[in-house]
């Protein structure tokens, strides 16, 4: 009974983490591209690398806190424009091929010797250099609060002020996104992404709202950058290919065109990613299944619970399958 009540402690802490809130807000940023308006972005995590190095350079610039947050949004803006002028008329695999190649390009050119005193190389950037004024910024006392049974350093690298705020951004995302979804402009990405054409012969401009799409949900996805960061630090090659796919996964097990989707699949995939690994870490002899064997083991498990997710509810969890599916 000790061990089932520690393991639901352990899958609660893992669901709050602000790693978690991280991957929710980045699915809500990559739900407006694919759920809304039909956008198959394969390069989320070149956006949250933006954020996050810009947000992290402008600090350790001297910056203040509020102008580093504007511009490692910024930094998103401009890539999805730079992105989206050339590649939004392309449809379906093409897309998906200059987006995920457009994210490889920013990892690389990050992680890059030449550019080793502004973005660290392949090194990053030490979290210590740029939390501080986060930190500052935090209205709670020094110490340790419990809340039922979490127990978290109040202004820590991993405490409750970062979950507070990372929790508050989602849930604020999650209402702009509900009254947008609600809104003619909303509507308008649905019309596009279940027939542009229609949309064009209504003298409607495709491309504008695209764009527009694009830029919106990159945005966002720059905001996640600045949360997974925080507590952590920048490296390049943990925001490279596999964490558009986790992201990917995160939006489709919860389903997409939905509001609370994206954060139920971002919660779900992580905890559920942790319950396999601890049961097979304690479960499984060492000698058939090392702890690194393990964490890669809930990787597979999680891919085919996605797979038949999506041949026998391609519209997750909480999807609507007369409005999106993935065969449309």
């Amino acid at each position: 009974m000790d061990y089932v009540i520690d393991l639901i402690r352990q899958l609660t802490g893992e669901a709050l983490a602000p790693t978690t809130a991280a991957f929710a807000i980045a699915a809500i940023g990559l739900n407006i591209h694919f759920g809304f308006t039909g956008l198959i972005n394969m390069g989320q995590a070149a956006f949250l690398l933006l954020g996050a190095y810009g947000f992290a350079i402008s600090l350790t610039s001297g910056l203040p806190l509020g102008l580093a947050v504007l511009i490692g949004m910024a930094c998103g803006l401009v890539f999805a424009l730079i992105l989206g002028v050339p590649t939004l008329k392309l449809r379906g695999d093409y897309l998906a091929i200059v987006t995920i190649c457009a994210a490889e390009i920013i990892r690389m050119v990050g992680r890059s010797s030449i550019l080793t005193d502004v973005t660290g190389g392949s090194n990053g950037i030490t979290g210590s250099s740029y939390r501080d004024p986060f930190t500052a910024l935090s209205p709670l006392p020094d110490g340790q609060t419990t809340v039922l049974w979490f127990t978290y350093d109040n202004n820590g690298v991993n405490g409750w002020w970062i979950r507070i705020v990372a929790w508050a951004l989602v849930a604020l995302l999650c209402v702009i996104v509900f009254l947008l979804s609600r809104s003619p402009w909303g509507r308008v990405l649905k019309g596009i992404r279940e027939d542009e054409d229609a949309v064009r012969s209504l003298g409607k401009n495709v491309f504008s709202y695209k764009m527009q799409a694009l830029v919106f949900g990159g945005v966002i996805g720059s905001l996640a950058g600045i949360i997974y960061v925080l507590p952590s630090s920048v490296q390049p090659d943990a925001l490279g290919r596999s964490t558009t796919f986790f992201i990917w996964t995160a939006l489709l097990l919860g389903g997409a065109a939905t509001v609370f989707g994206p954060v139920l699949g971002a919660i779900l995939f992580f905890v559920v990613r942790l319950l396999i690994r601890t049961l097979a870490g304690d479960f499984i002899p060492a000698s058939i299944m090392s702890n690194q064997q393990a964490d890669q083991f809930s990787y597979v498990l999680v891919g085919v619970a996605l797979m038949c997710l999506i041949i026998f509810r391609p519209q997750g969890i909480l999807g609507n399958k007369k409005e999106l599916s993935f065969s449309v």
